[in-house]
């Protein structure tokens, strides 16, 4: 036995497929028995107790139960530790020694998961939380000329503020994403199937973007960024012709259906984008994440689902790639000085190593200072009244280390970490996106 497990801590993490359409996934007696098994492995570790708010609420509840231990806890309270895990994937990927191979296969993100998909089956989702989730039916009507005004003057006068948390539990003191007058699909042009690209390696040369609700509605320019900088390389650029919402929000709601709705949109137009000579990528991680991960974890047996998998890439990622093979101009014209650069939870669970590191490293004038903490913001959790002080809590530690590096330029993969770091600084500051930075660098 003792063999077993020094062999499997050695070897890299197996990740299991979820058995999510098996009846057995939903039997919660099963669930709540596993929980117990899990919890009482976490809680004889403890590795991961500075990753999240789960691990300290789990590890406070043993704590403070009458024997000290996992029997101590009503089982009723283990659904404080399933509210606080936004699935980060961090204790899977980064801490715990117990996950596949090893014999006791602890999947803790996905035993999270499991208890989400029990909870929404059993009683569905407040009003709030199907909203938040729900982003292409929020963002459609308020990404506009006439409403994306209105609404982000009031997102930013405190008495509607104050209003919002009071009737949707939105806490007042969050940052909140502003809405684009006019949309990233609005601004770029959607090239033909027939463009040509320059292979490099295992990329083609050219590139399809899945704008992401957020880029697409909220945050356009660093989509533009993107195509500048890419443009500059000879990488073609276009837009998928249509999407919905790659499932991410509603996956970490526990809708295993309606990721499968969505997929059920999006994955004939990126496997039909694949067959046309296409790669893919996308400029929110946990977007990339899900085409590169989640869904082939519950859709293992779908060809077009691994196939759009192969040909997803972190848009840095791509970059490094043909970098590699000689494909990568490194004509800067302007240097970036101090970058503190947040290395985002889904981007760092990619296994495809600190990429945007490398590729602002090779701006000349350059230092990168990387980050690699959790920012707590989780697209939803840090606006939630009940959480966002947590949120606030697990963003420190990065805010600090932003401080102390007092750098000319901040900012993340995720550009909602991104502000949620500037908004959590006393010294304040705008964040800028990686590929913005790079494309400062290109003088593009």
């Amino acid at each position: 036995m003792a063999s077993t497990v020094s062999e499997g801590n050695l070897k890299a993490p197996i990740r299991h497929p979820l058995d999510w359409q098996n009846p057995e996934f939903y039997d919660e007696a099963a669930l709540l028995k596993e929980m117990e098994r899990v919890f009482d492995i976490c809680h004889g570790c403890r590795r991961c107790v500075s990753l999240c708010q789960s691990f300290p609420t789990l590890f406070d509840l043993v704590d403070s139960s009458e024997s000290m231990e996992v029997d101590g806890i009503k089982t009723e309270d283990y659904r404080k530790v399933v509210e606080h895990c936004f699935l980060c994937d961090l204790c899977y990927m980064t801490k715990c020694p117990y996950v596949p191979p090893h014999d006791w296969t602890l999947d803790f993100p996905h035993l999270m998961l499991r208890a989400k998909a029990v909870q929404y089956r059993k009683k569905g989702a407040s009003f709030r939380d199907r909203t938040l989730t729900n982003t292409d039916a929020m963002g459609a009507p308020l990404a506009n000329p006439v409403m994306a005004p209105v609404v982000n003057l009031l997102n930013s006068m405190r008495p509607a503020r104050k209003a919002l948390e009071a009737v949707g539990g939105i806490d007042a003191e969050a940052w909140l994403p502003t809405y684009a007058s006019r949309p990233l699909r609005k601004r770029l042009d959607i090239l033909p199937p027939e463009t040509q690209g320059e292979p490099a390696g295992r990329t083609t040369g050219k590139i399809a973007l899945f704008a992401t609700c957020y880029m697409n509605r909220n945050e356009p320019d660093p989509g533009e960024d993107l195509v500048a900088v890419y443009a500059h390389n000879g990488i073609p650029v276009t837009l998928t012709p249509h999407e919905k919402c790659c499932g991410m929000p509603r996956l970490e709601l526990g809708d295993l259906e309606a990721v499968c709705q969505h997929k059920e949109i999006n994955i004939p137009v990126l496997a039909t984008l694949v067959d046309e000579g296409w790669d893919l990528t996308a400029l929110i991680p946990s977007c990339v994440l899900m085409f590169k991960q989640e869904l082939p974890l519950m859709f293992p047996d779908d060809a077009d689902v691994m196939k759009v998998k192969g040909a997803f890439y972190d848009p840095f990622e791509y970059l490094i790639l043909r970098a590699r093979e000689g494909k990568l101009r490194t004509d800067f014209k302007t240097p970036l000085g101090k970058v503190a650069l947040h290395a985002a939870c889904h981007q760092r669970v990619q296994n495809i190593g600190p990429k945007t590191k490398e590729a602002l490293s090779l701006v000349p004038g350059t230092e990168v200072d990387l980050i690699e903490r959790c920012s707590g913001h989780d697209g939803t959790y840090a606006v939630k009244a009940e959480f966002a002080k947590f949120a606030m809590k697990i963003v420190k530690p990065v805010v600090a280390r932003v401080d102390a590096a007092k750098p000319d330029h901040f900012g993340s993969d995720c550009a909602m970490a991104g502000h949620h770091i500037a908004h959590a600084r006393k010294a304040g500051g705008e964040p800028e996106h990686p590929i913005s930075l790079l494309r400062k660098a290109y003088g593009v």
